[in-house]
């Protein structure tokens, strides 16, 4: 077995980590609302959850694994040089998401990727290397890395607008409802909550899916850019397994620091949610779950009591958008330094 073999199985499993991770991490921000206003169980909402983001990646195409995948170009490295360049990338990923697991920030997994990337590939590689996009987005294309961050940038936005819009229209058509109006309230964050897992698998498991691909083009093994279904169905079991484990620190910050939720909040930050997020899926553009639901949340306490809403834990999450993307910009640049000062250690 080559090196080369042994270290893009060696990446493989690396991906399958940040999938685990990603799981891990994003699962608090979907079943967190389900269990703040008592819709479901922790377990029955780990359950729905977990079967509704395996579908994802599997039914909901390839779009966004084909922007994260391409947004690098490693054809200049040799093979050996490329996979390791993203494989530092991809540690610093991972790196970014426990410690932001560990001390329950809401941080985003989409971010970590991007950034981790960005810096390995700089350093390993060239700026120019990358597809920064800007060029095109002056033509009115969007594309490479302006894509990836002005999609980033603009759904948490957009989940505090809808959120906040949806929830001033359900309370104006159930003004005159009863408290019974709750529980089927209850039951409906079932289909939302169905909703978002469904569009959290189909946009953070191709991130994975990229990745892998990418690789196994740099490698050779595969000709061209297309994603196996062998690759489809690991990351979606990767970030499935992560997901029934889910993220408890997490679900604290999500659901019960952020506002207080009630059955209508749960169903309207869920429903906003789940549109954002699928929406950009369709035309490729990675998202965060973390931020679109937690602004998504935002955006429904600030329509109904702002000065309910905890915005000094909403200040936490927005330090934590800003600061993610240049944090692991230099972890990844670090990672892929130290690996380089060891491989001339080894030729010593």
């Amino acid at each position: 077995m080559s090196v080369l073999l042994v270290l893009i199985i060696c990446s493989i499993l690396l991906v399958i980590a940040f999938d685990f991770t990603n799981g891990m991490h994003d699962a608090s921000n979907m079943i967190a609302t389900l269990i703040a206003s008592r819709a479901m169980t922790p377990a029955q909402s780990i359950i729905l959850v977990g079967g509704f983001t395996f579908l994802g990646p599997v039914l909901g195409g390839t779009a966004v694994a084909d922007t994260i995948g391409g947004f690098v170009d490693l054809q200049s490295l040799q093979a050996f040089d490329a996979v390791v360049v993203v494989t530092c990338g991809m540690a610093a990923a991972i790196a970014w998401n426990l410690l932001t697991w560990r001390v329950g920030l809401p941080s985003s997994s989409s971010h970590a990727l991007v950034g981790g990337l960005i810096g390995a590939v700089s350093v390993g590689a060239s700026y120019h290397d990358i597809h920064w996009g800007f060029a095109a987005l002056a033509e009115g294309q969007l594309t490479g890395v302006s894509k990836i961050i002005i999609t980033l940038i603009t759904s948490p936005v957009l989940g505090f607008l809808v959120g906040f819009s949806l929830h001033r229209l359900m309370r104006f058509l159930l003004r005159g409802a009863s408290s019974s109006a709750n529980q089927k309230l209850r039951r409906g964050q079932w289909f939302t909550a169905a909703a978002m897992a469904f569009a959290h698998g189909t946009n953070d498991a191709q991130k994975g899916m990229g990745i892998i691909t990418l690789m196994l083009v740099l490698g050779g093994a595969i000709d061209q850019f297309y994603v196996p279904l062998w690759v489809i169905l690991i990351c979606a079991t990767s970030i499935t397994v992560g997901t029934l484990l889910g993220g408890w620190r997490i679900v604290r910050t999500i659901g019960f620091g952020i506002y207080k939720l009630g059955p209508l909040h749960g169903f309207d930050a869920q429903l906003s949610g789940s549109v954002i997020i699928f929406g950009a899926s369709l035309i490729g553009g990675p998202v965060s779950t973390t931020h679109v639901t937690s602004t998504a949340i935002m955006g429904v306490g600030a329509s109904e009591h702002p000065r309910a809403v905890r915005w000094a834990k909403a200040h936490e999450i927005i330090v934590a958008w800003l600061i993610t993307i240049p944090i692991t910009t230099a972890i990844g640049a670090a990672l892929y330094g130290v690996v380089t000062l060891f491989r001339s250690l080894l030729t010593l």
